[in-house]
């Protein structure tokens, strides 16, 4: 079986690279970025795909190229949904032969939402990581109709604890969307830092998504490296990026407000908490963690009282036995054939507009794009003025 992978984004890249060591024997792989403002940088690349080579950064016209020359018979779309959308319909439809088109989500997927689905419904198979999401995904699929099949896939990072490392840190990994306020993270830098006053036999690591300078899937707004500068670095905090699972090797606690690192932790029998102070719900991206028994505050944070997850709660979401994975066999099946390739609810005039603005993301060299967001929102600006 010939797969091609294509990535947008630094966490689609690291989950598919990753995703693709479940594959049979004999399997032939090969990965691409295609290129949109939110590709990764060097370093991204390089870190996220570990003994892989690093994969080229492609146009959108190349990555056609490419997949005509190559013939794959299935390519995996690990993309933001527009993209996902974008690539399926317009700028990879009409190979032959036809290859089977997978995607999915690189993380906690936890409420589903129609949103993701519709964007995704033009693939013919949807990977995601819990018994809970393939039952919710799978109600949208058959209310909605459209997309393929559903499949289940233990999430590929989630590696045992090494055994004989020194347990020295303490670390806090950051989302980019939540919390939203700058004020909400000002206070998680002041509780990491009244943590490390405390207890100043423990290193306090902020893991960073990406650096300042870098793209990621998501903008994030207040970046809590210039935060911190901002607030006078009251107190010993210290920063990091790569790889999660090189800070969890050395950890004694881990806190976040909402991170899949914090499947990780417990992956790696580090004692964790995942902050409640900003609300439990689908906009903190953290409703999952209910009854999980590692919610908790910000004062739990600076007294370091971390938490174990329910037994229970990990055996629903996304540590099921790897018996229970399915995506690999459903691929299989649809690779023999024959299938009926899926049907795309965005294939619709009235989604014409959203399709055309993900093609510029693909197509258009990203500082070319960047300027002319720039010229729209001046004009707009100029236009609510008068």
């Amino acid at each position: 079986m010939k797969v091609l992978a294509v990535a947008d984004s630094d966490s689609y890249l690291k989950w598919v690279a990753s995703l693709l060591d479940d594959l049979p024997d004999g399997c032939v792989t090969d990965l691409a970025v295609v290129r949109t403002p939110i590709a990764p940088s060097p370093a991204q690349l390089a870190a996220a795909v570990g003994d892989r080579p690093v994969p080229p950064v492609l146009s959108a016209r190349a990555l056609r190229r490419a997949a005509e020359r190559d013939k794959p018979e299935v390519i995996i779309l690990a993309c933001t949904g527009p993209v996902v959308d974008v690539l399926a319909a317009d700028v990879l439809a009409g190979l032959r032969p036809r290859p089977v088109f997978v995607t999915g989500l690189p993380g906690i997927s936890v409420p589903a939402t129609e949103k993701a689905w519709l964007y995704r419904s033009g693939c013919d198979l949807f990977v995601v990581h819990s018994e809970r999401e393939v039952a919710e995904f799978g109600e949208i699929a058959a209310r909605l109709g459209g997309g393929g099949a559903v499949g289940l896939a233990r999430l590929p990072f989630l590696r045992a604890a090494a055994g004989g490392r020194t347990k020295e840190r303490v670390v806090f990994a950051t989302q980019a969307k939540v919390p939203r306020e700058r004020e909400e993270r000002e206070r998680i830098l002041l509780s990491l830092a009244a943590l490390a006053e405390r207890r100043p036999d423990l290193e306090v690591v902020v893991k960073l998504r990406a650096l300042e300078d870098e793209r990621q899937t998501h903008n994030e707004r207040h970046h809590y490296q210039r935060l911190w500068r901002e607030l006078g670095e009251p107190g010993r905090l210290s920063f990091a990026a790569g790889p999660m699972h090189e800070q969890l090797a050395r950890a004694e606690g881990f806190v976040t407000v909402s991170s899949t690192a914090a499947l990780e932790a417990i992956a790696q029998d580090v004692p964790l908490l995942v902050l409640e102070d900003f609300g439990v719900s689908a906009e903190m991206i953290n409703l999952v963690f209910e009854g999980s028994s590692v919610l908790g505050t910000l004062g739990d944070l600076e007294q370091g009282d971390f938490r174990t997850a329910s037994p229970a709660w990990c055996a629903a979401n996304y540590f099921h036995p790897a018996g229970r994975d399915s995506w690999v066999a459903l691929l299989t099946a649809l690779v023999i054939g024959p299938f009926s390739p899926a049907r795309s609810l965005m294939d619709g005039p009235e989604h014409a507009a959203a399709r055309r603005r993900a093609r510029l993301r693909v197509e258009v060299r990203p500082d070319l794009l960047r300027v002319g967001y720039r010229a729209k929102r001046r004009l707009t600006r100029y236009i609510v003025r008068r």
